[in-house]
């Protein structure tokens, strides 16, 4: 939130924020910014100025388990084993992703990349942090050469988007991804 606004503006930012955290919690990625703006006591125009898209509003609500994602992927970066570190942070990205609706949502990545209103900030930033547990892994031969943190982002996100409505959904979320590590072959 830009400190240059008004002090009422800075607080219905505030309170637009708090209210589509429970928004998103409860009805996920297409919460009504209609419902938003309602229960916030603003009306849609506020909302909108605000948040001009609805990806804005996602990584507005998602910024704070982003920003842990962020400190995770830092603090994993030198720990022991390169594939387990990787591993750990892409499971704290399913669960985080899972038990916070709307957060795969927004990072799913959308068209056109090049037009700055909808860059993808939140997947830039774990792209940014977790670039080096990639790397690291792909120089100790645990992670295919060319694997990117978005391919892998774009897995989590789609298995997440994939199970929300299941009646487990966290419990099947990580089973695919335990899939999608160990491949369909079986070990041997």
């Amino acid at each position: 939130m830009p400190e240059h606004q008004r002090a009422d503006a800075r607080r219905n930012y505030s309170r637009i924020l708090a209210v589509a955290e429970e928004e998103v919690a409860a009805q996920g990625a297409n919460a009504s910014l209609e419902q938003i703006a309602r229960t916030a006591g603003v009306g849609s125009a506020t909302v909108r100025r605000h948040f001009p898209t609805r990806r804005a509003l996602l990584e507005a609500v998602s910024r704070e388990r982003i920003e842990a994602l962020v400190v995770r992927a830092q603090e994993l970066t030198d720990q022991g084993d390169s594939r387990a570190a990787l591993l750990e942070w892409l499971g704290d990205l399913v669960d985080y992703c899972v038990a916070a609706r709307g957060l795969a949502a927004a990072l799913a990545y959308d068209g056109d990349m090049a037009d700055p209103l909808h860059q993808n900030s939140c997947a830039a930033k774990l792209e940014d942090s977790a670039g080096a547990l990639v790397r690291r892994a792909e120089r100790d031969g645990v992670v295919a050469a060319g694997v990117t943190v978005s391919d892998l982002i774009t897995l989590v996100v789609g298995i997440v988007l994939a199970t929300e409505h299941h009646p487990d959904a966290p419990g099947q979320a990580n089973r695919l991804f335990g899939l999608a590590v160990a491949g369909l072959s079986p070990q041997s």
